[in-house]
């Protein structure tokens, strides 16, 4: 079979799974009285569907690009698709997430009513088919109108309990913030055609843009795609939006859709800008190291378990960005073997991201679930009555922590590679912000362990701080097995990062034109060479395994069966109970305290002689007091104004209409 038409065969199974999708999604509402067969159905359909674009992803990354025009769109603007290294790889990203957390959605949703559940249904497998279709569109027209249908459907998705107003609201502000992006978008993909009039992407490849112009270019793409990732200081959306989603539609949005924003700049930057500029990388990097440090600082001092999350995902959307403007900056400096390892880190963190953070918002999920509860404050001890759902997060958080041999460590191990292997560069000024980038890295991913154990310490190491947490159910078996395999990628792509390094060249070739230079075998990965660093994780992990079991054996043979058991020293207070153990106001006390600075801190004192005084400290961001808050106020007045004009009278409403008629005969005269 020749080569070429298993490619464009492989374009048409990534099709028809995006029209499959659209099916599955028109079923959901004729099924709309029928819950079982919506959760023992259509979900695990959409789940192989799932399976299906990842394995679409794989087959792209082997074989060469094809294209294909589609008879749908408007008379001189159909549809453009293109199947390259680059749409392959976050193909592969999002199946390989979607397959876990949609199976995981399918006992997740078993509980919600018919009809919600029903749109529900519609809405998710829109959703799916719509970033599908973004990572296969080939024109603007195709690319807007996916990403559009994107955004609303999972605008859909977050206002699921639409009856609560602070849903509502999050709702509204995440659509808004997506429509300013999608102009800013808009707007790039004017510039980028060049005047020819013709849309495509090839044609953009080929247009011949001045530096001032492709400056242009990059800067609305960074806004655009910027704000639909959650760069700061277009982030205020994300810790709204993701705590009033449904779990599964959290994982989808935090592990998937941020994505399809790097997927876009990567694009934009790489491949249709015929020249990149070195302040280019300048920028993205000190707005990355900025998200970074930002999302972290914010996740450290949060109460509620999806919010914490949801200002991680931040954090790691800054590591992801300050790792495109590395490789930026080595790009245009001529260092390429150095572009290709930024890139390569890159890219391995945005798919470990999708793993680790899809099993860490479902996790979530299942304590929301059996619990009713987010705040964790109110939980504690869940490890003893939801033991599955306690050890598959605790891999999510042990990976998202950097620590090996999981896939958090790997990524982040390989930029900061890059950042201490950095030669002189061409810029003077940049062989000093280089080592103050690393260091801000280093600090963000020691942040990042700092609240992965206030997250799990708190929520289900300890004892339960309500009785009633005694009697949680652990998860389903369909929850477990969404869980099982985010977990068992966070394992693989730990363990095995030579292959995965491999699997990658293409997509660093096309972009940089360059692949890794570094020595290594299946066992050992050496990026740069093996005289300059090394890390094998089979071996790391055979040395923690015996460890342990040495330990184990000798703890067996000396002290079995003299263990005593006792109360620990209770500091001569005899009547201490679960509410005096750490709480999650108090692990990021020091945090709160530290880096007072950037949020403004709302105290709740307790009385001193209450029975059971409590204790609350709220941190608000004060971008949104310093930036937002102004536009919200302007615009409540501009509508009170505006309303004052409703006076319910037919005369003025009469007036109205004559004056507007003459100014509009006036300006036409003219």
């Amino acid at each position: 079979m020749p080569v070429a038409f298993l490619a464009d065969s492989i374009l048409d199974l990534a099709w028809g799974v995006v029209l499959f999708w659209l099916a599955l999604g028109g079923a959901s509402l004729l099924l709309h009285g029928s819950p079982r067969l919506l959760t023992r159905l259509v979900f695990p359909l959409g789940a192989l569907g799932a399976l299906g674009i990842a394995g679409v992803g794989v087959a792209g990354l082997i074989l060469p690009a094809s294209a294909m025009v589609l008879p749908i769109g408007l008379p001189d603007l159909p549809f453009h698709l293109r199947l390259d290294a680059l749409s392959a790889f976050f193909m592969v990203l999002l199946g390989g997430a979607a397959f876990g957390i949609t199976v995981y959605a399918t006992g997740y949703f078993r509980s919600m009513a018919a009809g919600p559940l029903a749109l529900l249904a519609m809405w998710y497998h829109l959703f799916l088919a719509g970033m599908v279709t973004v990572l296969l569109a080939d024109d603007a027209y195709a690319f807007m109108v996916a990403w559009e249908v994107m955004a609303l459907s999972s605008y859909f998705l977050v206002t699921t309990d639409h009856k609560i107003p602070e849903i509502r609201r999050a709702g509204f502000l995440y659509l808004l913030i997506a429509h300013v992006g999608a102009v800013s978008l808009l707007l790039a993909f004017g510039v980028l055609q060049g005047g020819e009039g013709d849309y495509t992407f090839n044609t953009m490849r080929l247009a011949e843009l001045t530096p001032f112009w492709s400056s242009a270019v990059f800067l609305l793409a960074l806004f655009g795609f910027g704000a639909k990732a959650g760069l700061v200081p277009l982030h205020v959306w994300l810790p709204e939006a993701h705590p009033a989603a449904p779990s599964p539609v959290s994982a989808l949005m935090s592990g998937v859709m941020l994505k399809t924003a790097i997927y876009g700049l990567l694009r934009a930057t790489f491949d249709l800008l015929n020249v990149q500029i070195g302040w280019w990388g300048t920028l993205a990097l000190a707005l990355g190291l900025i998200t970074a440090l930002y999302g972290v600082i914010f996740a450290a001092v949060q109460s509620d378990m999806k919010r914490l999350l949801a200002w991680s995902s931040i954090e790691n959307i800054g590591v992801i960005l300050a790792a495109f403007g590395l490789t930026l900056i080595f790009h245009t400096d001529g260092k390429g073997a150095l572009a290709a390892l930024t890139l390569t880190a890159l890219l391995y963190h945005a798919l470990n991201h999708a793993f680790f953070k899809g099993l860490l918002f479902v996790g979530t999920g299942s304590v929301l679930h059996a619990t009713g509860e987010r705040r964790m404050g109110h939980l504690g001890g869940l490890m003893r009555a939801m033991p599955w759902t306690a050890w598959l997060t605790l891999i999510g958080a042990l990976a998202i922590a950097g620590l090996p041999p999981l896939n958090g460590f790997v990524s982040e191990w390989l930029l900061l590679q890059a950042f201490l292997f950095t030669p002189g560069l061409t810029q003077p000024y940049l062989d000093m912000v280089v080592p103050v980038a690393a260091a801000s890295v280093a600090l963000a991913a020691a942040l990042a362990a700092y609240v992965m154990v206030k997250f799990y310490g708190v929520v289900f190491l300890g004892q339960p701080r309500d009785p009633a947490l005694r009697h949680a159910h652990d998860a389903g078996w369909p929850e477990r097995l969404g869980m099982l395999w985010l977990a068992a990628g966070c394992v693989l792509l730990g363990l095995l990062p030579t292959q995965v390094i491999g699997w990658l060249e293409p997509v660093v070739l096309m972009l940089t034109g360059q692949t890794l230079p570094g020595a290594g075998s299946w066992l050992l990965l050496a990026p740069v060479s093996t005289e300059r660093a090394s890390y094998a994780p089979l071996i790391f992990l055979a040395v923690v395994v015996v460890v342990l079991l040495l330990t184990y054996l000798w703890v067996r043979r000396v002290y079995h069966g003299r263990v005593r058991r006792s109360d620990p020293w209770d500091c001569g207070y005899p009547e201490g109970d679960a509410r005096m153990q750490d709480s999650a106001e108090g692990f990021g006390q020091p945090i709160r305290q530290i880096f007072e600075v950037f949020m403004r801190v709302e105290r709740e004192t307790p009385d001193p002689f209450d029975r059971k005084p409590h204790y609350r400290g709220d941190s608000r961001d004060k971008l949104w007091l310093l930036i937002y808050q102004p536009i919200d106020d302007l615009t409540a007045w501009l509508s009170k104004q505006a309303g004052r004009l409703q006076h319910g009278r037919i005369q003025w409403y009469l007036i109205y209409s004559f004056a507007t008629l003459i100014f509009l005969l006036v300006f036409a005269a003219r």
